[in-house]
């Protein structure tokens, strides 16, 4: 039984942290229609702004994930107004191109500047070891990730479903002509839309150097999950990443502790019954 509650909460926690890697992949391609496969390399440079401030200038845990968040987000607004605006309206394949290329270029600055080794990182002490509720062991760090993704999760839903900004996002998206005829600074919203899905991949990408380790090649190496979750999830919500993002977890990490030997084969047998069965998205609407 422990070891089961153990599995569950470490599944949730490993979900978790997809999600917020993957979801601003789904908000770009399906609020944006861009298909950006460059959205690892935003969480891979998320990651490696963490390391350095927690490994070489002793910059608090905390403090480091905001400037992780804040780095990639920035990164990601001057690449929309440079490069990505450009691509708005194009076809897929050359966006598909662009961003696979754009891949290969911020893995090899990243090997020039920091090298091909894996970086490490020292967590906080509060965030260190394991806690016992009623006999089962919990790992902090994991409860924090449950905790912190899912705070993420809720504030997303609610500024793209409930806010002003939400609206005018899904207008612009509709009809860019008449949200540009009705006053709508279209180009803004889309630069601070791009913006804000780099900038949850880079704080992704933060908080995932515990877990998944990060190195030049962070990208490529998690670019299929990322897939897989909007696939799954479908890309015109935010819930339905989420719950695909958490299923998920759960199936990739009980596979691996329970049949270790099948590894992550699981992962992608979940993903091709789940899209037999609802090919539009967990929670999209029955084809009529």
């Amino acid at each position: 039984m422990a070891a089961a509650v153990t599995v569950l909460l470490d599944g949730i926690a490993s979900g978790m942290l997809l999600f917020v890697l993957s979801v601003g992949l789904s908000v770009t391609l399906g609020l944006m229609n861009v298909v950006n496969l460059a959205h690892g390399a935003f969480g891979m440079v998320g990651g490696y702004v963490c390391a350095v401030l927690l490994n070489r200038a002793g910059v608090p845990f905390v403090v480091c994930l905001l400037a992780a968040t804040l780095a990639a987000a920035l990164l990601g607004w001057v690449l929309e107004r440079l490069l990505y605006v450009r691509l708005y309206g194009r076809d897929h394949l050359d966006q598909v191109l662009f961003s696979i290329g754009l891949v290969f270029v911020l893995g090899a600055c990243a090997d020039w500047l920091m090298g091909a080794r894996q970086q490490l990182i020292q967590l906080p002490e509060w965030l260190s070891g394991r806690v016992e509720i009623a006999g089962v062991g919990l790992g902090r760090y994991r409860i924090f990730l449950i905790l912190l993704c899912g705070a993420v999760a809720a504030g997303l839903h609610f500024g793209l479903v409930r806010t002003r900004f939400g609206a005018r996002l899904r207008a612009a998206v509709d009809d860019g002509t008449v949200a540009r005829g009705m006053g709508l600074p279209v180009g803004r919203i889309f630069s601070l839309t791009f913006a804000l899905g780099s900038g949850l991949a880079g704080l992704g990408g933060a908080l995932g150097v515990e877990v998944l380790g990060l190195d030049p090649n962070f990208p490529l190496k998690y670019l299929v999950y990322f897939l897989v979750v909007v696939a799954v999830g479908g890309a015109n919500s935010v819930a339905g990443p989420f719950v695909a993002a958490i299923l998920l977890g759960v199936l990739d990490v009980a596979g691996k502790y329970w049949v270790p030997q099948v590894g992550a084969f699981v992962i992608y047998t979940a993903m091709v019954a789940l899209l037999l069965l609802r090919p539009d998205g967990l929670l999209a609407k029955a084809r009529s």
